[in-house]
């Protein structure tokens, strides 16, 4: 990200986590609480959007790893992969806005820093798409925006192959 206002790093103890508030408690918690066990657990690695002039968290999200049921998918996806159980897939667990920050369009520059470093690790680990819980339905509106497809629940999934053209189809801030 250049845009000099903003920055986009891993969450660490210099970010005033306790400020944050999206308006949606789990999220909230789990930034206040949650995110820096996780990270010394080797369960999610959180990302943050910092407010440079303000010095507060703007947003964050968080990746880990997960897996895809093959049943799961559409035909079309299906009949192009192996026959295994389950498939690799990487998980944006939470994306989150302040409230101050959530007119700004700065959740796309959440969801394709996410999905940028989805794909610049694609080869070293392999993720056969990034799957995310849709907290709400517009939270499902703001993914499907993007290509996100159904998975199951509410989960959807964006095959990598698209993630890629994403990528270098689209100027990062």
């Amino acid at each position: 990200m250049q845009n000099k206002r903003y920055s986009i790093r891993r969450l660490d103890e210099l970010h005033q986590r306790n400020s944050f508030s999206c308006g949606i408690k789990v999220l909230d918690n789990y930034i206040h609480h949650f995110a820096t066990q996780d990270k010394k657990r080797n369960i999610a690695i959180t990302y943050v959007l910092n407010d440079e002039e303000e010095n507060k968290i703007a947003g964050y999200y968080s990746l880990s790893s997960t897996s895809i049921e093959c049943s799961g998918l559409p035909d079309l996806i299906i009949k192009k992969l192996p026959r295994y159980p389950l498939l690799p897939a990487t998980l944006i667990g939470r994306l989150a806005l302040d409230v101050n920050y959530q007119p700004k369009g700065l959740g796309e520059v959440l969801l394709f820093d996410a999905l940028k470093r989805v794909s610049e690790t694609s080869e070293t680990v392999a993720s056969l798409a990034v799957v995310v819980d849709a907290i709400n339905e517009t939270a499902a509106s703001f993914y499907q925006k993007y290509g996100f497809l159904p998975l199951a629940s509410a989960k959807l999934f964006l095959p990598m192959h698209l993630i890629n053209k994403l990528c270098n189809t689209r100027e990062m801030l």
